[in-house]
């Protein structure tokens, strides 16, 4: 997120809004994943969109890695979130860094984060790519609102990195309603020809 995080450590609970995070999986391992080794990187995965994290948010600002009562997720709840988030290992950083702000408890975090990710329709058209596109990122911020009539243009944030389109944030309350994002939260990448890889 561009701005600055609020200090590490703050109340759970405490926050405005939710930014639901959709990572592109096949830039993601062009661009790091397939270096490390990234179990969403193997090719029997089929992964487009997957759910990078629920972040609770300020209006300006969010906080992270927050104090909480609640136990952390069990190795068996972590895995059971790969099948959108690519690994459990994602899975449990989101929940340390993002899901002890929420209030919630591991299990209810890991609910509505499939909840939030349930609540979209991720475009069609993208998975029918068979080779790499260089395309406006505004194309799919466009792409996503045509599928989601009940997004608009500033609930919707596109993010690039090294060229590539790299994810798709959307801005919640917390209730899971579309809403606007606050100004911090609410850059689009503005590349005119940004790559974007095909499911492999």
């Amino acid at each position: 997120m561009v701005g600055a995080a609020c200090a590490d450590g703050e109340a759970a609970g405490d926050f405005d809004y939710y930014v639901m995070s959709l990572s592109w999986s096949p830039n993601f391992c062009a661009i790091e994943g397939d270096a490390k080794g990234a179990e969403q990187c193997d090719s029997s995965g089929d992964y487009g969109w997957v759910l990078h994290g629920l972040w609770p948010q300020y209006e300006d600002g969010w906080p992270s890695f927050c104090n909480t009562v609640e136990r952390n997720p069990s190795r068996s709840q972590s895995n059971e979130m790969v099948d959108i988030m690519g690994s459990s290992g994602l899975a449990w950083y989101q929940w340390k860094k993002h899901g002890r702000c929420s209030g919630l408890s591991s299990v209810e975090f890991y609910d509505l984060s499939r909840k939030a990710y349930d609540s979209v329709v991720r475009p069609p058209v993208l998975r029918k790519l068979d080779k790499t596109v260089a395309l406006p990122a505004s194309v799919i911020e466009e792409a996503w609102l045509e599928v989601n009539p009940d997004l608009e243009k500033d609930m919707v944030t596109i993010t690039c990195r090294d060229g590539r389109i790299m994810e798709t944030r959307i801005c919640l309350t917390k209730d899971l309603e579309p809403r606007r994002c606050a100004p911090d939260a609410r850059r689009d990448c503005t590349l005119g020809k940004a790559l974007l890889d095909p499911i492999r």
